[in-house]
């Protein structure tokens, strides 16, 4: 147990905190995935190398879920600012001279709806008809939110190059 925590608490930390804001929820959602994962250990299928890593994974992503559905905050996941139904027809803001910790920062700065499908479908891969099931939302909700995420993101990355570098797109 103590090998699989020393080798995955920081990795699992990460992924937890794309999800959940508040550090102290993310120790909590933390220790909740860790009893988790040593009491289901017998429920592990090794499939080959990464088959540990991806179900640890699984395990703190689904915990993280179950949290963000809890909270007052993810039964509102439409976000009260207005975006455009149809992508402007502006360049995507340049990401090379972001550093990956703000960007990390700034997605984690999303709404939790938004947040949730964003990491969902980029960080984990998952469509829209998996999301929606696993969010019990409708699949056209599952894209709206990716869409408003990715609309919102780019604002804040336009909004933090404009800032530290005086330019809104390469």
């Amino acid at each position: 147990m103590r090998i699989l925590y020393d080798k995955y608490a920081g990795y699992l930390t990460a992924v937890c905190s794309r999800y959940v804001i508040c550090d102290e929820d993310v120790k909590d959602v933390l220790q909740e995935s860790f009893i988790k994962i040593f009491t289901s250990a017998d429920k592990f299928d090794y499939r080959g190398e990464g088959s540990l890593k991806a179900w640890v994974t699984r395990v703190v992503v689904n915990e993280s879920l179950c949290f963000l559905k809890r909270s007052e905050k993810f039964a509102d996941i439409l976000y009260e600012e207005e975006l455009p139904d149809v992508a402007e027809e502006e360049e995507e803001p340049s990401v090379s001279d972001v550093p990956p910790e703000v960007v990390h920062e700034l997605i984690r700065q999303l709404p939790a709806g938004y947040r949730a499908v964003f990491n969902l479908f980029v960080m984990e891969k998952k469509s829209h008809k998996e999301i929606a099931q696993t969010l019990h939302i409708k699949e056209n909700s599952s894209a709206s939110q990716l869409f408003k995420a990715k609309e919102l993101l780019a604002r804040k990355i336009k909004a933090y190059n404009t800032m530290n570098y005086g330019r809104t797109v390469d």
